[in-house]
């Protein structure tokens, strides 16, 4: 995909959104089935907080760039009705 004039300049996340959300659940699984050290489980826990944020922007990103294809397209004149010389 090549990067719009006027598009937001936000680096994407280190990991794609589906390897993030993928040990995110994983995380989750591990926490609700207990029996690992509190130690662990704040380890668990920072990680699993750190792949949440990394989907929301993932998923802010998207919105982003749907919202803008959705303006940019109202904003265009109708292409069936102009006609090429």
């Amino acid at each position: 995909m090549s990067e719009q004039q006027g598009e937001s300049t936000t680096p994407e996340p280190e990991i794609p959104y589906e390897a993030a959300r993928d040990e995110l659940v994983s995380i989750v699984a591990q926490l609700e089935s207990g029996g690992i050290s509190l130690a662990e489980t704040m380890k668990l826990w920072e990680r699993g907080e750190k792949l949440a944020d990394i989907c929301q922007t993932w998923l802010d990103g998207a919105r982003s760039r749907i919202e803008a294809a959705q303006s940019e397209a109202e904003n265009r004149p109708d292409s069936a009705n102009v006609t090429k010389s």
